[in-house]
This record gives structure tokens, C-alpha cells and sequence, in this order.
């Protein structure tokens, strides 16, 4: 199934200078404290997007990786930048050591005019991976400062720097492992394999993961051995605990359960770290002091807080969800979310007021080093739980769509394109629904270029499922409302009428219902609805929809979780086969029949 997707931005240098420059003054100025500390980070994983770029600029231009006097300047940069890092945190955030010269130098000696790409770092935006969780894996390492460290770009650039920094280790060399997601390679100018073979030198191998494969972690750890290095002497620093995916080689499963592998998880560090590290402290920095302990609701746990009978739970993708917890301040419920590390938890809180202060979604409190904290209305019952009329629900749900279509214009071109879009569709409704239905839905789509014209990209909320809206009263209150445009699938930020067919499908709209929809949506955001992009999207929707409950419910297997998915999944598929059945596709499936498993 076509279902995820990466964050790429082309920038230049001289922006991505100036952002460095700007994030660490605002950090500079800022009096001691949690807030300093995140807006140091959100320096420091801006400077390593710039260094990651720069170095697969070089990397695309040679056709290999090498020890150019960019990369080692870049690293460099990145790891004095690192230590500073690694004195905020052990001193409670309280102190800030300052930036050597040396370091604007390096900073500002890159050419400025030059384009580099940029890529989103998925463990930053999505996981709750903590760059500080690995200085504290370097510390408690065993590991001196004659090891040779190694980073996979991309967010390995800046999380080996923190390594070198912690152990105070050479700066690092990066590589880009290519190929196919499953067999990766790494392509290494043989002068570097030498030189570093011919040293006696312990090997640090540091990046996110692993994934389903660990083939980027694989195919490093193959080049080391196969240039002489002794496994013995290679050592890892994951993101987790656990082992190698289902798509793992043999020789990498076997290497990897024998080899030393050194990490410290966000829980080790936020949960249960000394007290001015703990996430109890930063909410409280926004609440006062806390009734009691934060109490865990990710993975799917927060249904139990909202539904009685577990088997009236919706079906929810537990290893893309991200970290969230409960705190009671004062008797009042709060929600505790992990929305993004740099500059992202900045941008989604300044959304989060507009959208409450606008009447839609919860009061927020506030943000603190990637944790977003607002109002959790537990004393209010979602849609089918509460009476609302259909009437006020159209109106409502036009309404905010439309202000999100006023108010929150795409600032970056992040997301599919209509062309992608189409690809998916096909892509995924063969898989479910077979070659016939297939074809019939990529001659029922307009071409993209046709529409391209009409689009109008904005922040959408891509999560208009009926369980996450609230009912208070007469009035609806919209829950999830900042993650989904820039969340780790392949939509991101689309025209409004992606919502638009959203709610059309999630909340079972009839023909007059959606008309009525199109024209609120018109009438708050000041800008026309196509009707052909729209029953473009419609059906993109749902293939995208078909195709993410069965790619999630085969990573469970079986289960509880996974027979809710495939429910979801069998619900996508007869609203796809009805939509095809009207142009003349394939017969829908009979009610017993389910959606073939991916």
C-alpha cells in the first residue's frame, strides 16, 4: 500500500544560516529554564538539517560519500553546538555555555547562495526521539573519546554529533546508506575506507530505529567488516529496545543480537530521570503543581477514558500514535501530547490558540520542549455518544473548515501532489479491490494537470473521523486538530475539498448534507470549492483511508486492534466499490464479504 511519506524542503544556505543565527539568539536571551533549553534545541536540529543538506549535496554531486572540508567543518559545527546542548541539560537548564567564534565561523563559512535539500527528521517529529536521550547513552557507554563515530544521515547527522560531544570523541563522519528500503548499501570514497580501517579504533554507529529491515544500520556495519573492522569493535545507538524487523537479512539479525548496542529512551529521560528532566516538571511549569502522576494514554489507551464497552472503540494505527498523557491540575484534565521537537511545537501552539480563541477545538496551556498541553474534556461525549442535529453538525463542520481555509495557508509546499495522489489511489485499490476496479478508478480521474490550477494548499486537519469531535451542548469542539497535515503519511498539506470529501465519508453525509457542506465552506473561507477537484479527492480519500487500516492491521497480525482496523478498512472498500459501481466498475462487494488483508 502507498500510504507514507517524506518531508523534503529545498532551502538555501543563507536561509538556513539565518534560521541557526535567529533560533540561537532567541535562546541566548531567554532567562533559564525548560523554554531556553527546547529553543537551544530547536537551534541545534536546525543546524543539523543545514550540515545533513550540504552533505547530500556533496553525496549527489560525487556519487559517494567522502571526507570533504564541508563535511568535516559541518560536523564540526554541529558538535561544539552539541556541547552546549549537553551543559544546559546537565546543569537542570539552568546554564548556557557560549558559542566559540570558531563555531559562527564554520556556521556562516558555507556559500549562502548554494540550494541544499532538507529532510523532516521522522524521530524529532513524530517518535518522541529526544536528542538529549543520546548524550545520556554516550555517558553511560563505556565508550572513551578515541571511538570513531559514524552518523546515517538524515538525523544521524546531529545525533552522532551529540555522541562525539558526550564522549568528547573527533567529530563524526555521516553516510547515506541508498537502495532499496530492505537492502540498503553504502557507497564510501575508498581513501576514507582506508584510512579509517588502518585505525585501531572502537566504531560507533549512530541513527533512528531500526525499521522493519535495519538495513541502514546493516549496510554501515557491513562496510566496517568488510574493510577489516572486527565486530567486536562496532557498537550501536538505537532509538529503542527492540529487534530487527520482519524484513531483517539473516547476517544482520545475527549481528545485531550479539552486538553492543548503547541507548537511554524517552522514558528512561522524561519519565524517569532526575526531577527537573521529568515531564512532570515542564507541565507543571504550566499548570502549578500536579494532583498526581501522569497517567499514560498513548497506543490507544485513551479510548478507555471515553468509551465504557471496549467493543465500541474505533480502530486506531497504535504504532504511529503519538505520546500522550493525562495531568489534573487543581481537579481539572489536561492532555499532555507530543506535537514535535524545533520549531514545530512553536508553530502548532500558535494554531492551537487561534482555532480555541476562533471556538473549535480545547483550550491549549501552553508548550514545553515538544509536549503540547490543553484542555481534555473528559465530562463531554463524542458524536454518537451525544445528540446533535444534522442540520448544526453540517453547519458547524462547514464553518470550521472553512476558517482553517481562511486562516492557515500552507506556508511550504508539503504534500502530495495530485498526480501522487492519483498514483496512490490506483496503486492501493488494486491491491484491495483488484485490477478491474483499479483500472475503472484511473479513468474516472481527471487528469491532475487539468486541476492542478485550482488548488489552493492549506494546513488541513486530514482527521475528521466522528470520534474526534466533542459534543457540548449545541455546540461541536474539534480534538486532533494540529498533527495530521504534517503527520508521516503522504498527504500533508491539500486543498480544503481533501476535508471537504473527509467529512463527507466520516461523518455519512447525504447529497443535500454535502452540498450544504461545499456552500458553508464557500461562504467562510471567502474562496470558491471546485466541484471536480473535489470529486477528485473524494475518491483518493478513501483509497488512501482503504489502504492505511489494512497496511496497520497487517503490522498487528491478529488481535483485537486489527479486527477493528480491518472493520474500518472493509467500511473504505464498500464506499469505494459503491462510488466505482456507479460509473459502471465492478459489482461491490455483498455484505459478508471483506476486503482482502495487505
Amino acid at each position: 500500500m502507498l500510504v507514507y511519506g517524506d518531508i523534503e524542503r529545498i532551502e538555501t544556505v543563507g536561509a538556513k544560516q539565518a534560521a541557526v543565527a535567529s533560533f540561537l539568539s532567541e535562546a541566548f536571551s531567554m532567562p533559564p529554564g525548560i523554554e531556553r533549553h527546547g529553543a537551544l534545541v530547536t537551534a541545534f536540529i536546525s543546524a543539523s538539517e543545514l550540515v545533513q543538506g550540504i552533505i547530500d549535496a556533496e553525496f549527489h554531486e560525487r556519487g559517494f560519500d567522502a571526507h570533504t572540508q564541508d563535511h568535516e567543518a559541518g560536523m564540526e559545527c554541529l558538535s561544539i553546538l552539541a556541547r552546549t546542548v549537553g551543559v544546559s541539560l546537565r546543569s537542570r537548564f539552568g546554564q548556557l555555555s557560549p558559542l566559540p567564534n570558531t563555531f559562527f565561523e564554520k556556521l556562516h563559512g558555507f556559500d549562502p547562495s548554494r540550494t541544499v535539500r532538507t529532510k523532516q527528521a521522522e524521530g524529532y517529529a513524530f517518535y518522541a526521539l529526544y536528542p538529549e536521550s543520546y548524550l545520556e547513552a554516550a555517558r553511560v557507554s563505556g565508550l572513551g573519546p578515541d571511538t570513531q563515530i559514524i552518523g546515517i544521515r538524515s538525523i544521524g547527522t546531529g545525533l552522532s554529533a551529540l555522541v562525539a560531544a558526550e564522549l568528547g570523541a573527533p567529530a563524526p563522519i555521516t553516510l547515506r546508506p541508498v537502495g532499496h528500503p530492505f537492502g540498503r548499501q553504502v557507497r564510501v570514497d575508498p581513501d576514507l575506507t582506508r584510512s579509517l580501517a588502518s585505525s585501531g579504533k572502537a566504531f560507533a554507529i549512530v541513527d533512528e530505529g531500526p525499521g522493519l529491515s535495519g538495513s541502514s544500520f546493516g549496510a554501515v556495519a557491513d562496510w566496517l567488516e568488510e574493510a577489516g573492522i572486527s565486530q567486536d569493535r562496532i557498537h550501536f545507538f538505537p532509538s529503542h529496545c527492540g529487534a530487527l524487523g520482519p524484513q531483517a537479512s539473516a547476517r544482520h539479525r545475527a549481528r545485531w543480537g550479539s552486538a553492543p548496542r548503547h541507548l537511554v529512551t524517552m522514558d528512561d529521560l522524561l519519565l524517569h530521570g532526575s526531577p527537573a528532566q521529568r515531564l512532570e516538571s515542564w507541565v507543571e511549569d504550566l499548570l502549578g503543581q500536579l494532583d498526581g502522576p501522569l497517567e499514560e494514554i498513548s497506543g490507544g489507551a485513551w479510548r478507555s477514558r471515553r468509551y465504557e464497552d471496549e467493543g465500541s472503540w474505533p480502530p486506531a494505527n497504535i504504532q504511529q500514535e503519538r505520546r500522550k498523557f493525562l495531568a489534573r491540575a487543581n481537579g481539572t484534565a489536561w492532555l499532555v501530547k507530543f506535537v514535535g521537537l524545533g520549531k514545530t511545537g512553536a508553530q502548532k501552539l500558535r494554531m492551537a490558540r487561534e482555532l480555541h480563541e476562533a471556538g473549535f477545538t480545547p483550550e491549549p496551556a501552553g508548550c514545553r520542549h515538544g509536549f503540547l498541553v490543553e484542555r481534555w474534556h473528559e465530562e463531554l461525549d463524542g458524536l454518537g455518544q451525544a445528540h446533535i442535529s444534522r442540520e448544526s453538525l453540517v453547519a458547524q463542520v462547514g464553518a470550521y473548515l472553512g476558517f482553517r481555509a481562511r486562516h492557515f495557508p500552507a506556508a511550504e509546499h508539503q504534500g502530495a501532489s495530485l498526480d501522487a495522489l492519483r498514483r496512490m489511489a490506483v496503486y492501493n485499490t488494486g491491491q484491495a479491490l483488484g485490477e478491474a476496479a483499479a483500472a475503472a478508478l484511473e479513468q474516472s480521474l481527471s487528469e491532475p494537470s487539468a486541476l492542478a490550477g485550482k488548488v489552493h494548499r492549506i494546513c488541513t486537519d486530514n482527521r475528521l473521523h466522528a470520534w474526534e469531535w466533542l459534543v457540548s451542548g449545541d455546540r461541536l469542539i474539534k480534538t486532533d486538530a494540529l498533527d495530521h497535515s504534517a503527520a508521516h503519511d503522504l498527504i500533508g498539506h491539500q486543498d480544503v475539498s481533501w476535508d471537504v470529501a473527509g467529512a463527507i465519508v466520516e461523518l455519512d453525509l447525504s447529497e443535500d448534507e454535502a452540498a450544504r457542506l461545499c456552500q458553508v465552506v464557500r461562504q467562510e473561507s471567502g474562496r470558491p470549492l471546485d466541484q471536480a477537484l473535489l470529486a477528485f479527492m473524494l475518491p483518493c480519500y478513501l483509497a488512501f483511508q482503504l489502504g492505511a487500516h489494512l497496511m496497520a492491521a497487517g503490522a498487528l497480525g491478529e488481535g483485537p486492534e486489527a479486527t477493528r482496523l480491518r472493520r474500518g478498512a472493509d467500511r473504505y472498500g464498500r464506499r469505494l466499490q459503491s462510488y466505482l459501481t456507479g460509473l459502471g466498475g465492478p459489482e461491490p462487494l455483498q455484505e459478508q464479504d471483506e476486503v482482502p488483508a495487505s
